[in-house]
Protein backbone atom coordinates (compact mmCIF):
# COMPACT_ATOMS: atom_id res chain seq x y z
CA UNK A 1 0.00 0.00 0.00
CA UNK A 2 4.50 3.53 -2.22
CA UNK A 3 2.21 2.53 0.52
CA UNK A 4 2.24 -2.95 1.07
CA UNK A 5 3.87 -1.80 0.16
CA UNK A 6 4.64 -1.89 -0.64
CA UNK A 7 8.48 -1.53 -4.63
CA UNK A 8 10.78 1.59 -4.09
CA UNK A 9 12.80 2.45 -7.06
CA UNK A 10 9.35 2.17 -8.46
CA UNK A 11 8.42 4.94 -6.17
CA UNK A 12 6.11 2.77 -4.47
CA UNK A 13 5.07 5.64 -2.69
CA UNK A 14 2.07 3.73 -2.76
CA UNK A 15 3.83 1.36 -0.60
CA UNK A 16 0.40 1.46 0.80
CA UNK A 17 0.14 -1.79 0.24
CA UNK A 18 1.65 -2.26 0.88
CA UNK A 19 2.41 -2.27 4.11
CA UNK A 20 3.78 -2.21 4.58
CA UNK A 21 2.24 -2.65 1.12
CA UNK A 22 3.47 -2.60 0.87
CA UNK A 23 3.46 -3.53 0.75
CA UNK A 24 3.85 -0.28 0.02
CA UNK A 25 5.52 0.86 -0.02
CA UNK A 26 8.87 1.53 -3.69
CA UNK A 27 10.77 4.39 -5.66
CA UNK A 28 12.73 5.44 -8.71
CA UNK A 29 14.05 2.54 -10.66
CA UNK A 30 17.37 2.26 -12.37
CA UNK A 31 18.64 5.58 -11.02
CA UNK A 32 19.47 4.39 -7.52
CA UNK A 33 23.09 3.60 -6.61
CA UNK A 34 24.20 0.00 -7.16
CA UNK A 35 25.95 -0.45 -3.82
CA UNK A 36 24.67 -3.99 -3.31
CA UNK A 37 25.25 -5.15 -6.88
CA UNK A 38 29.04 -5.24 -6.82
CA UNK A 39 31.76 -6.46 -4.50
CA UNK A 40 31.22 -9.16 -1.85
CA UNK A 41 27.78 -10.67 -1.27
CA UNK A 42 25.99 -8.53 1.35
CA UNK A 43 24.41 -9.94 4.48
CA UNK A 44 20.65 -10.07 4.98
CA UNK A 45 20.84 -7.20 7.48
CA UNK A 46 22.85 -5.05 5.04
CA UNK A 47 20.21 -5.62 2.35
CA UNK A 48 17.39 -4.79 4.77
CA UNK A 49 19.20 -1.65 5.92
CA UNK A 50 19.42 -0.54 2.30
CA UNK A 51 15.71 -1.28 1.78
CA UNK A 52 14.78 0.73 4.91
CA UNK A 53 17.00 3.61 3.84
CA UNK A 54 15.38 3.73 0.41
CA UNK A 55 11.85 3.58 1.82
CA UNK A 56 12.51 6.45 4.24
CA UNK A 57 13.96 8.89 1.70
CA UNK A 58 11.05 9.32 -0.70
CA UNK A 59 9.33 12.61 -1.54
CA UNK A 60 5.84 11.84 -2.84
CA UNK A 61 2.49 13.43 -3.64
CA UNK A 62 0.28 11.09 -5.68
CA UNK A 63 -3.25 9.79 -6.15
CA UNK A 64 -4.01 6.11 -6.38
CA UNK A 65 -6.58 3.45 -5.75
CA UNK A 66 -7.07 -0.06 -4.40
CA UNK A 67 -9.21 -2.15 -6.72
CA UNK A 68 -10.75 -5.56 -6.08
CA UNK A 69 -13.41 -6.67 -8.55
CA UNK A 70 -16.11 -3.95 -8.39
CA UNK A 71 -14.67 -2.38 -5.23
CA UNK A 72 -12.57 0.73 -5.90
CA UNK A 73 -11.00 2.60 -2.97
CA UNK A 74 -9.35 5.91 -4.00
CA UNK A 75 -6.65 7.43 -1.80
CA UNK A 76 -4.11 10.23 -1.75
CA UNK A 77 -0.58 9.61 -0.49
CA UNK A 78 2.18 12.01 0.47
CA UNK A 79 5.63 11.28 1.81
CA UNK A 80 8.24 13.59 3.24
CA UNK A 81 11.21 11.40 4.09
CA UNK A 82 10.29 8.97 6.88
CA UNK A 83 6.74 10.37 7.28
CA UNK A 84 4.01 8.95 5.02
CA UNK A 85 0.33 9.90 5.09
CA UNK A 86 -2.65 8.22 3.41
CA UNK A 87 -5.96 10.03 2.94
CA UNK A 88 -9.16 8.05 2.41
CA UNK A 89 -12.68 9.40 1.99
CA UNK A 90 -16.24 8.11 2.41
CA UNK A 91 -15.72 7.82 5.33
CA UNK A 92 -12.76 10.09 6.01
CA UNK A 93 -9.69 8.37 7.41
CA UNK A 94 -6.11 9.62 7.64
CA UNK A 95 -3.29 7.20 8.43
CA UNK A 96 0.26 8.20 9.21
CA UNK A 97 3.21 5.83 8.89
CA UNK A 98 6.49 6.84 10.46
CA UNK A 99 9.56 4.87 9.37
CA UNK A 100 12.07 5.06 12.22
CA UNK A 101 15.57 3.68 12.66
CA UNK A 102 14.52 0.58 14.56
CA UNK A 103 10.88 0.15 13.62
CA UNK A 104 7.77 1.64 12.07
CA UNK A 105 4.73 3.20 13.72
CA UNK A 106 1.24 3.41 12.25
CA UNK A 107 -0.97 6.20 13.63
CA UNK A 108 -4.56 7.28 13.14
CA UNK A 109 -4.74 11.05 12.60
CA UNK A 110 -7.74 12.93 14.03
CA UNK A 111 -8.60 16.53 14.81
CA UNK A 112 -6.93 15.99 18.19
CA UNK A 113 -3.63 14.83 16.68
CA UNK A 114 -2.03 11.46 15.91
CA UNK A 115 -2.60 8.42 18.12
CA UNK A 116 -1.23 4.90 17.79
CA UNK A 117 -3.34 2.68 15.57
CA UNK A 118 -5.11 0.05 17.73
CA UNK A 119 -3.00 -3.16 17.62
CA UNK A 120 -6.12 -5.34 17.69
CA UNK A 121 -7.23 -3.83 14.38
CA UNK A 122 -3.97 -4.33 12.44
CA UNK A 123 -5.21 -7.55 10.83
CA UNK A 124 -8.43 -5.91 9.59
CA UNK A 125 -8.77 -5.54 5.84
CA UNK A 126 -8.83 -2.04 4.42
CA UNK A 127 -12.31 -1.32 3.10
CA UNK A 128 -13.05 -4.77 1.79
CA UNK A 129 -9.79 -5.26 -0.10
CA UNK A 130 -7.09 -7.89 0.35
CA UNK A 131 -4.74 -5.40 2.05
CA UNK A 132 -4.63 -5.16 5.85
CA UNK A 133 -3.44 -2.34 8.08
CA UNK A 134 -0.55 -4.57 9.15
CA UNK A 135 0.54 -4.81 5.51
CA UNK A 136 0.61 -1.03 5.41
CA UNK A 137 2.87 -0.76 8.47
CA UNK A 138 5.92 -2.46 6.86
CA UNK A 139 7.02 -3.88 10.21
CA UNK A 140 8.58 -6.94 8.59
CA UNK A 141 11.49 -4.96 7.15
CA UNK A 142 12.59 -4.40 10.77
CA UNK A 143 12.41 -8.04 11.87
CA UNK A 144 15.87 -8.94 13.26
CA UNK A 145 15.99 -12.58 12.12
CA UNK A 146 16.75 -12.37 8.38
CA UNK A 147 18.46 -14.91 6.13
CA UNK A 148 19.81 -14.44 2.60
CA UNK A 149 18.66 -17.36 0.42
CA UNK A 150 20.40 -16.34 -2.80
CA UNK A 151 19.41 -14.39 -5.88
CA UNK A 152 16.57 -14.74 -8.39
CA UNK A 153 15.21 -12.79 -11.33
CA UNK A 154 11.85 -11.02 -11.02
CA UNK A 155 10.51 -9.39 -14.19
CA UNK A 156 14.02 -9.25 -15.71
CA UNK A 157 15.42 -7.59 -12.57
CA UNK A 158 18.18 -9.34 -10.63
CA UNK A 159 17.06 -9.56 -6.99
CA UNK A 160 18.26 -10.76 -3.60
CA UNK A 161 15.86 -13.23 -1.98
CA UNK A 162 15.53 -13.07 1.81
CA UNK A 163 13.57 -14.98 4.44
CA UNK A 164 12.42 -13.02 7.49
CA UNK A 165 11.07 -14.75 10.62
CA UNK A 166 8.59 -12.96 12.87
CA UNK A 167 10.05 -12.16 16.32
CA UNK A 168 6.65 -12.67 18.03
CA UNK A 169 3.19 -14.11 17.38
CA UNK A 170 1.35 -10.77 17.22
CA UNK A 171 1.41 -10.83 13.41
CA UNK A 172 -0.53 -12.67 10.72
CA UNK A 173 2.75 -13.84 9.14
CA UNK A 174 5.23 -16.28 10.69
CA UNK A 175 7.66 -15.84 7.80
CA UNK A 176 7.99 -13.30 5.01
CA UNK A 177 10.03 -13.89 1.86
CA UNK A 178 11.07 -10.78 -0.02
CA UNK A 179 12.84 -10.07 -3.27
CA UNK A 180 14.85 -6.80 -3.31
CA UNK A 181 16.28 -5.36 -6.52
CA UNK A 182 20.08 -5.58 -6.38
CA UNK A 183 20.64 -2.19 -8.00
CA UNK A 184 18.02 -0.08 -6.27
CA UNK A 185 16.99 -2.10 -3.18
CA UNK A 186 13.36 -1.74 -4.30
CA UNK A 187 10.93 -4.43 -3.09
CA UNK A 188 9.78 -6.35 -6.17
CA UNK A 189 7.90 -9.24 -4.57
CA UNK A 190 6.74 -10.24 -1.07
CA UNK A 191 5.22 -13.49 0.18
CA UNK A 192 3.72 -13.97 3.65
CA UNK A 193 3.39 -17.46 5.21
CA UNK A 194 1.64 -18.73 8.33
CA UNK A 195 3.19 -20.86 11.09
CA UNK A 196 2.39 -24.04 9.16
CA UNK A 197 4.29 -22.84 6.11
CA UNK A 198 1.14 -22.10 4.10
CA UNK A 199 1.23 -19.16 1.71
CA UNK A 200 -1.22 -16.46 2.87
CA UNK A 201 -0.53 -13.55 0.55
CA UNK A 202 1.69 -12.49 -2.33
CA UNK A 203 2.53 -8.90 -3.37
CA UNK A 204 4.17 -8.30 -6.73
CA UNK A 205 4.99 -5.28 -8.89
CA UNK A 206 3.50 -5.90 -12.34
CA UNK A 207 3.85 -2.51 -14.07
CA UNK A 208 5.80 0.73 -13.77
CA UNK A 209 5.48 4.13 -15.44
CA UNK A 210 7.67 7.13 -16.15
CA UNK A 211 6.50 10.48 -14.80
CA UNK A 212 8.62 13.63 -15.15
CA UNK A 213 11.61 11.51 -16.17
CA UNK A 214 11.35 9.29 -13.07
CA UNK A 215 10.11 5.71 -12.75
CA UNK A 216 7.16 5.02 -10.49
CA UNK A 217 4.88 2.16 -9.58
CA UNK A 218 1.91 1.84 -11.91
CA UNK A 219 0.34 -1.36 -10.63
CA UNK A 220 0.99 -3.88 -7.86
CA UNK A 221 -0.97 -7.12 -7.55
CA UNK A 222 -1.91 -8.49 -4.12
CA UNK A 223 -3.06 -12.12 -4.14
CA UNK A 224 -4.79 -13.59 -1.11
CA UNK A 225 -4.75 -17.39 -0.89
CA UNK A 226 -7.48 -19.78 0.19
CA UNK A 227 -6.64 -21.06 3.69
CA UNK A 228 -4.41 -24.13 3.54
CA UNK A 229 -3.93 -24.01 -0.23
CA UNK A 230 -1.89 -22.18 -2.84
CA UNK A 231 -5.02 -21.28 -4.78
CA UNK A 232 -5.79 -17.58 -5.25
CA UNK A 233 -8.90 -16.52 -3.35
CA UNK A 234 -8.89 -12.84 -4.30
CA UNK A 235 -6.79 -10.27 -6.15
CA UNK A 236 -6.43 -6.63 -5.16
CA UNK A 237 -4.58 -4.15 -7.35
CA UNK A 238 -2.76 -1.12 -6.05
CA UNK A 239 -2.70 1.44 -8.86
CA UNK A 240 -1.00 4.81 -9.07
CA UNK A 241 -2.35 7.45 -11.45
CA UNK A 242 -0.25 9.71 -13.65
Amino acid sequence: MKSWLFPSHLSIRASFVIRHSCFVIFSALALAPARLNSGPVPSAQEILQSVRMLESRQQLDLDGQLRQNDTVVPFHITQNGPLIRYWFTDPDEVLQLRLEENGSRLDLVTDDGAEKFPPEKLNEKIRGTGVTYEDLALKFIYWPDGRLLGDETVHARSCWKLQLTAPSRDTQYANVFLWADKKSSALMRLEGYDADGKLLKRFEVVATQKINNRWFLKQMRVEEMQPGTNKVQSRTYLEIKR
